[in-house]
């Protein structure tokens, strides 16, 4: 009954929102599309098929809101929001630490040629994707400069999630997840310069300095508190990854209120190249896997983890490059776009087990991921 009521409320806002916009009351429909995103992720959060989706979708309600009311996510009394990205994003790497061990580094040794073809390949097909995108999508050269940018990013935690729902390799995918990560410093700056110093101003070793702040050292932080105290704190192994949801998803309300104008002349054009690109990733990257001739799970975790970024890390990186309203654009609406496309991938292939045998311990490694 619950979920027909959020169903029916979402349903009446948004015919009336539509109805607005097409009298020319589109300025005026802001509360009525945020209302409808709100309804449609509780009707999702009460769907065991759907639930799954929710926090997508109150993303796109966040971002509705941003571009409805933006100036109160720019700066309050002096205040601005952006100062509050670079914190956030060293509490979300916080978190992933928390949830590794050195054990996910030990897989390079299992599974040297997984790890190997994974990180190669991520690093080479999404920067190059990235880069062939942006110099034909007649964008501003600070806005190009962000598709390169999330190209160039190590993989996102999330891969790991979607990799178990696939039936992929999970642990080969942590691996390649926690490897990237920990080259991300050195490889993730010269990539960029490489790709789009001639588009935007890039310094090398300032942007190493600022992925050693934002990432490294949160992360070993994390990896310090899980071998310690692990347990000790239950209330902050609990609140961890309700911390990252939050922090993620006001960290692309900030970017999205900040580059408000622009978005609103470029943002079709912007989500459906953020769109390929993602989508290329994961054909390159199951490609790239079967012409090593691995294993469909490890193709499939290939595939995950070249098309899966780190969209926090590039909007935090934009965020210091003083360029969040236009370098942070593409970042900001690749994390949701992909949480979507990874999902519905990982359902597509969970209908479809490999023929290879999953281990029922990945259960366990899901738990401790």
């Amino acid at each position: 009954m619950t979920s027909k009521l959020f169903w029916g409320v979402a349903a009446i806002s948004l015919l009336v929102a539509l109805g607005m916009a097409a009298t020319g009351h589109l300025a005026q429909a802001g509360p009525l599309f945020i209302l409808f995103f709100l309804s449609i992720a509780l009707a999702f959060r009460s769907s065991e098929a759907l639930k799954g989706f929710a926090y997508t979708i109150m993303i796109f309600a966040a971002v509705t809101t941003a571009l409805y009311y933006p100036t109160y996510f720019v700066e309050v009394n002096g205040f601005k929001f952006s100062k509050l990205i670079t914190p956030l994003i060293q509490l979300i790497m916080f978190g992933m630490g928390t949830s590794m061990s050195l054990e996910d580094f030990v897989g390079v040794v299992k599974m040297p040629k997984g790890v190997l073809i994974g990180v190669v390949s991520h690093f080479v097909i999404m920067p190059t994707i990235g880069f062939t995108i942006a110099s034909n999508s007649g964008f501003p050269p600070e806005i190009a400069a962000g598709i390169i940018l999330i190209g160039c990013s190590p993989n996102g935690m999330a891969s790991n999630v979607i990799s178990y729902l696939a039936k992929a390799n999970l642990a080969l995918s942590i691996t390649i997840t926690a490897i990237s990560t920990m080259l991300a410093p050195f490889v993730t700056p010269m990539l960029m310069k490489f790709f789009a110093g001639a588009l935007v101003d890039i310094n090398v070793l300032d942007m190493m300095w600022d992925i050693f702040k934002m990432v490294i050292f949160p992360i070993g932080a994390g990896l310090l508190f899980n071998k310690f105290l692990s347990g000790k704190a239950k209330w902050l192994d609990d609140a961890m990854p309700l911390v990252s949801m939050f922090g993620i998803g006001f960290i692309i309300t900030i970017i999205t209120a900040a580059g408000r104008d622009k978005l609103l002349t470029i943002g079709p054009s912007l989500i459906g190249l953020v769109l390929l690109h993602n989508l290329s990733g994961y054909f390159l990257g199951y490609w790239s896997g079967r012409l090593f001739r691995m294993s469909e799970r490890d193709c499939r975790t290939i595939a995950i983890e070249v098309g899966m970024q780190n969209g926090g890390l590039a909007s935090g990186l934009a965020n210091q490059m003083g360029k969040v309203a236009t370098v942070g654009l593409a970042p900001a609406v690749f994390g949701p776009l992909m949480n979507i496309t990874g999902s519905i991938l990982a359902s597509w292939w969970h209908r479809r087990p490999p023929k290879e045998d999953v281990p029922e311990s990945e259960q366990v490694i899901l738990n401790k991921a």
